[in-house]
């Protein structure tokens, strides 16, 4: 039988289906490129959305500690200021939830949660929505959260709904453990977190100051969407690192202190508020910064809601300026006294002798129409019974021969550059305020200049500048140590947790790199005449710390009301130190706008030496006693006090003699 040849039809017809099925299976492979190489990471994605989904891993902010080693009789470790406490979210996975079980299982879920009725409303609503993660209710605790656990294990077994349907994200929530204590500094963290970072927001002081610091990474953890499978389980595919720690120079024994003694003084003082700050004056570290009325962290959303209590949360010693008043006194006599040992080097003659018999109403200012005037009334003073007096035309003219000899710009130098003011004293906290410190050939706003021919007598006593109180704290601390010059600091270290090691990533080393501004010989001579502010005749003697020397000085000043001075109300203050030789703390006080009153017995108690004076002396003397200082002025305790004994206490004998002095210039 012949065999049948193909024809070219059937050819032609063989080669087509060759074609197409040599396409189609390049188009196969194409795709499976496409899919399996160029998309891979699409695909793959998508398939394990089906089955399993990433959650962030929280990591913990950093902690703030307090220093522990400023006493020598008391083991006194660190405390943790702030914790951050575990807490939980609740989620849940709408698209694995039978639309038959939504509604009883929305009413159940919503009954053990602490929300108002519009809240459980609206949590309601995600049920219904087409989603695999919608959030129910944030910040739960973990009593709270195993209860919902406990109901949902037979819940989900009984409606045969997923494990994984609900579940919750751990995260962290700050947590206050002293409650108020330095409230202010520390502040807090919002309770919701930035939407593109969810990183804390900070509302103020150390936790703003610091916020990069604090920061630490998310880790990952990935679970799967099993029926099967456990809740809360899954593997950590990235560890979290947490936030850098931060050891403060505040001693919280101290800050107590501190904190109970400035509410207690304004509470008394019937005062709009106060503060009070305790510094190592060796060092400038920061050992108590208290302020009252106190601001809660962990209620912050009420301060932030009041008009009124808003004011709480600033650290008004650092945001408010205030003229210092005879506060500045003794800088001005250091100034004067420095001006005299730049005489003395060039060899020609002094400014001014200490010792000299000043006849106050013979000096006179130039540029002034009215005179300067002294509160308490003296004809006669030298430099010791100007300072124990709180003499404003002593100080007026000492500052007046500084001029006359050095000129403005030298005398503002010193304002300046040797003590700190007008300028930030770059503390670690925000909006410090840098003051206002007039300067020749400026002009304020209004045309007028800020330096007249009258100015340099007002900056003597006080008057015509801004100031705060760390700023004067510092200046003080300059006297106190010997003429070395310290920058106010809250922080001791910084600590890192990277790579699972810790590390000191800053460390304050001041105390070896401070400069000397101040001559010893000046110090000391300064320190000498704040010692009579503070014994009997002097406008301080209440800050008397009993069993220790101490040199300080008293203001009150009037503040500014609709443009003028007002009479009736005033910012009282202290400054000063103790022991007065090898000084141990540095200490201001300030009582804002105290009560414009007469007591019987008492007197005006608006005068700073009334309600400010005696908060130094409060604290000086149970943080020294805490920190275990021998006293320096053993005899030198109250009337009653079995201690005492007059003829050995430490200044009598000098102010027995200063007093003699003044009667017999006075004819008394």
């Amino acid at each position: 039988m012949e065999e049948k040849k193909p024809n070219l039809h059937d050819k032609k017809r063989l080669v087509v289906v060759a074609f197409c099925i040599f396409c189609f299976f390049s188009f196969l492979i194409c795709q499976f490129f496409k899919i399996q190489i160029q998309e891979e990471s699409y695909w793959l994605k998508k398939a394990r959305a089906q089955h399993q989904f990433v959650i962030k891993e929280p990591f913990k902010r950093g902690i703030f500690y307090s220093s522990g080693d400023v006493s020598s009789v008391h083991e006194d470790p660190p405390k943790a200021l702030v914790v951050d406490l575990p807490m939980f979210h609740l989620y849940i996975d709408p698209n694995s939830i039978p639309e038959e079980a939504k509604e009883d299982m929305a009413q159940n879920i919503l009954s053990f949660l602490p929300l108002s009725s519009a809240a459980k409303e609206k949590a309601g609503e995600q049920f219904k929505k087409k989603s695999r993660s919608r959030k129910l209710a944030m910040w739960l605790d973990k009593e709270k959260k195993e209860e919902i656990e406990t109901f949902w294990k037979f819940f989900a077994k009984k409606h045969k709904v997923a494990s994984n349907a609900l579940f919750f994200v751990q995260d962290y929530k700050r947590s206050y453990p002293y409650g108020k204590l330095l409230g202010q500094v520390l502040h807090t963290i919002r309770d919701g977190k930035d939407a593109k970072t969810y990183q804390a927001i900070p509302t103020g002081g150390l936790e703003y100051y610091f916020n990069k610091e604090l920061q630490g990474s998310f880790g990952k953890r990935r679970l799967l969407r099993s029926p099967k499978y456990p809740l809360d389980r899954g593997d950590v595919i990235l560890d979290p690192v947490n936030g850098s720690d931060i050891y403060l120079t505040i001693n919280h024994h101290i800050q107590v202190i501190a904190e109970e003694e400035i509410e207690k003084a304004v509470k008394k003082a019937d005062a709009k508020c106060g503060w009070a700050i305790v510094m190592n004056p060796s060092n400038g570290e920061i050992l108590a910064l208290a302020q009252y009325p106190f601001f809660y962290p962990g209620e912050y959303r009420k301060y932030y809601g009041d008009k009124e209590l808003i004011e709480a949360t600033k650290v008004k010693a650092i945001t408010d300026s205030f003229e210092p008043g005879s506060t500045l006194k003794p800088i001005s006599l250091a100034i004067a006294l420095k001006a005299n040992k730049e005489m003395e080097l060039y060899g020609n003659k002094s400014l001014f002798d200490p010792k000299e018999k000043i006849d106050l109403t013979k000096v006179k200012f130039p540029g002034r129409k009215v005179g300067i005037k002294d509160v308490a009334i003296s004809r006669y003073v030298n430099m010791e019974l100007a300072i124990q007096r709180s003499s404003n035309i002593y100080l007026a003219d000492l500052i007046q021969r500084v001029i006359d000899t050095f000129g403005e710009s030298w005398y503002r130098e010193q304002l300046q550059d040797m003590f700190g003011f007008g300028k930030k004293t770059g503390i670690e906290l925000p909006s410090e305020a840098p003051g206002f410190l007039p300067s020749p050939g400026k002009y304020y706003k209004n045309g007028r200049p800020e330096w007249s021919v009258p100015t340099p007598g007002c900056l003597a006593i006080g008057y015509n500048l801004m100031v705060n109180s760390i700023q004067m704290l510092k200046a003080y601390a300059l006297i106190a140590n010997g003429g070395f010059e310290v920058d106010p600091t809250l922080i001791k270290k910084i600590v890192s947790h990277k790579d699972g090691k810790d590390e000191v990533v800053y460390e304050n080393k001041q105390e070896e790199t401070k400069p000397r501004r101040l001559h010893p010989e000046i110090a000391e001579t300064v320190i000498h005449a704040m010692k009579y502010a503070t014994k009997p005749g002097g406008t301080a003697f209440r800050a008397d710390v009993p069993g220790f020397t101490e040199a300080g000085k008293t203001s009150t000043s009037e503040k500014i009301k609709n443009g003028t001075y007002a009479k009736k109300v005033h910012f009282s203050s202290f400054a000063g130190f103790t022991p007065a030789k090898d000084a141990k703390l540095v200490i201001a006080i300030g009582i804002d706008e105290p009560a414009y009153r007469f007591l019987p017995g008492i007197g005006k108690t608006h005068y700073g030496g009334k309600c400010a004076a005696p908060v130094f002396s409060e604290i000086a003397k149970r943080a020294l006693k805490y920190m275990g200082e021998v006293p320096d002025d053993p005899y030198g305790h109250p009337v009653g006090d079995p201690r005492r004994k007059l003829d050995k206490a430490d200044m009598t004998q000098e102010v027995k003699e200063l007093k003699e002095l003044f009667n017999k210039w006075h004819n008394r």
